[in-house]
């Protein structure tokens, strides 16, 4: 199994992060939505890739090479969906 590096989000960087994303409901929307499509697209170009080797006429270090890339994605995009769900728990456990 390979192991995943662990980032580490300090406020600061949160700040700085949520500053580039212009800074309303609509930014953030928009930068998750620009994420998720370009997982989408990572895993049609993985998808392509294999095809292509399929009928005979890849490279099969292509294929590997964008085949983990479409698995660090999907690692990525369930990394941050399960931190998010565990902020939102958090934030519902708290006392009003």
């Amino acid at each position: 199994m390979t192991d995943i590096p662990t980032i580490i989000v300090t406020p600061s960087a949160a700040t700085r992060a949520y500053a580039r994303t212009g800074g309303g409901e609509a930014g953030f929307a928009a930068t998750m939505q620009r994420a998720m499509t370009s997982a989408v697209e990572t895993g049609h170009a993985a998808d392509g890739q294999a095809m292509q080797a399929l009928s005979g006429g890849g490279n099969l270090t292509d294929v590997v090479t964008a085949l983990s890339r479409a698995e660090l994605t999907l690692q990525t995009a369930t990394a941050i969906r399960d931190r998010v769900v565990q902020a939102y728990q958090d934030i519902m456990k708290m006392p009003i």
